[in-house]
């Protein structure tokens, strides 16, 4: 990111005005005026009473999308055209990067050099991508008999009620929103209400691209009330959810109440990280483990939260992850210094405090970590946590605790890895340490899981999906692939 120094971020800060209004049908609604506060992590502080939409507000954005798609010119215009818009957007966000990884920051806690560097980036990259796809897609002509014509075509699905969390608030709605639109349909989206206001200023931007009225619409509000509306309406066509596997099963639910509408589901993790005693560097390989559970506070769906490391090499890589624990610098999300910021919140983090407390008393042991850091300034803060002597049947080893807290687990032969690593509900990610080639690709197959990164983890770009396995959800978002879920197939018979 730009070189700003930490008075600079605070003083930004104060001046920010963040949005409080839902955007629906091309402009800012205040609705029924009912609201609730954003707290920012970073300090316990208020940043804005924000528009906290009931049903009401939701069916107004959803007959919007609907107007939009059924009479608008989005799903009516050359492919080439909407591509046009969506660079446009990646354009704006760029130009706004600055505002939108500071608005990110003070929402979620995440370290202002990772909203801008990692996050903005990501946003950024998938619009551009999408946008640059839309007029790439083609139909299909099947070979038939002589005396027919057969088309096959993909045809826009129609509103997509699209549903985010907080802790990738931009990256996960760009995931969702930028092959919606790149399809020709229309979107509600519906923030977190932890982190609604770099969503909200998501639907300004797109409109100021270009977008027409109604093509883009966003709610704010909490899930129980707003998100159950979109989930129940009859008019939304589908409805693409990243959350919870709890949550999920919420959504499949509102889907068979209502019209049967397509659910996509990207949900919780367990991820495994297997560690062979033939890794290539066993040092990267320990950096590696210690960076993917400590990143963005350990609040990652992937976040390989479960090592599971060679006896033979365990204490030498469990040592080195303990040492980076104990040196990685926990601070104000607005330094650009910091390494780790704060959990998004206080319930949250006390979520977290409660899963270490229970691995205390399960027989885990605690290796570094455990408790708050900077309990002074306000901010939920916790510092990076590591258990060994995690057994297989323990919760460490098999809830998903969304926050910087690793279990170390040993194994002896490979067919123990594997085992241990599909011992879960999950199969989102996983990832493998070795040097055989052979070993590389068999293990890979046998992992129950919709990610492996060998030798590396949290590596890839939007060329390739992203999804998971059993409990993990269906459906993947980046890649072509995204835009199966925003689509529909149409078989046209022409006798000759």
């Amino acid at each position: 990111m730009p070189a700003l120094d930490h008075d600079d971020l605070l003083r930004r800060a104060r001046d920010l005005a963040p949005p409080a209004q839902h955007h629906i049908d091309g402009a800012d609604e205040p609705g029924g005026g009912a609201a609730f506060a954003v707290v920012s992590p970073r300090d316990g502080r208020v940043l804005v009473e924000v528009a906290d939409a009931r049903a009401a507000e939701v069916d107004l954005a959803v007959a919007a999308a609907r107007r939009a798609f059924d009479s608008g010119p989005w799903p009516r215009l050359a492919p080439a055209d909407r591509g046009r818009i969506l660079l446009r957007v990646a354009e704006l966000l760029e130009e706004q990067r600055e505002k939108l990884a500071l608005t990110i920051s003070l929402e979620m806690g995440k370290p202002i050099t990772d909203a801008y560097d990692i996050e903005l980036r990501a946003a950024i990259n998938t619009f551009r991508w999408y946008g640059q796809l839309a007029d790439k897609l083609t139909d299909e002509s099947p070979h038939t008999s002589p005396d027919a014509l057969a088309l096959v075509t993909r045809e826009p699905a129609g509103v997509v009620g699209a549903v985010v969390p907080w802790n990738f608030p931009l990256t996960l709605a760009s995931w969702k929103v930028a092959p919606a639109l790149a399809a020709g349909c229309t979107v509600v989206l519906k923030p977190s209400e932890n982190s609604p206001l770099s969503a909200l200023l998501l639907g300004r931007i797109a409109t100021e691209a270009g977008l027409p009225p109604g093509v883009l619409n966003v709610v704010t509000g909490d899930g129980p009330v707003a998100g159950r509306a979109i989930g129940l309406h009859p008019d939304v066509d589908v409805l693409a959810f990243t959350g919870s596997t709890a949550v999920g099963r919420h959504f499949l639910r509102y889907a068979a109440d209502s019209n049967l509408k397509r659910v996509w589901l990207e949900l919780g993790g367990k991820s495994p990280n297997i560690i062979l005693p033939d890794a290539p560097d066993l040092e990267r390989a320990a950096a590696t483990a210690a960076w993917g559970i400590f990143f963005n506070q350990g609040e990652m769906c992937t976040a390989p939260s479960r090592l599971l490391v060679h006896s033979s090499v365990a204490e030498r890589v469990t040592e080195a992850i303990v040492a980076r624990a104990r040196e990685l610098r926990v601070g104000d999300p607005l330094d650009p210094a910091t390494e780790m910021g704060a959990l998004v919140g206080e319930s949250h983090l006390e979520r977290v405090l409660g899963h270490i407390g229970t691995g205390v008393e399960e027989g885990a042991r605690l290796r570094v970590g455990g408790g708050r850091a900077l309990a002074g300034t306000g901010g939920s803060y916790l510092r990076p946590t590591v258990f060994d002597e995690v057994d297989p049947g323990m919760r460490l080893a098999r809830e998903e605790i969304f926050g910087p807290v690793l279990s170390v687990l040993t194994f002896d032969d490979l067919d123990d890895a594997v085992r241990l690593a599909n011992d879960t509900e999950y199969g989102l990610a996983a990832g493998l340490w070795t040097s055989d080639l052979s070993t590389a690709h068999k293990v890979s197959r046998a992992l129950r899981a919709g990610t492996v990164w060998v030798n590396c983890y949290e590596e890839g770009d939007l060329t390739v999906p992203f999804g998971g396995m059993k409990q993990s959800g269906n459906g993947r978002d980046k890649s072509a692939h995204a835009l199966e879920k925003y689509t529909e197939l149409k078989t046209t018979w022409i006798q000759l």
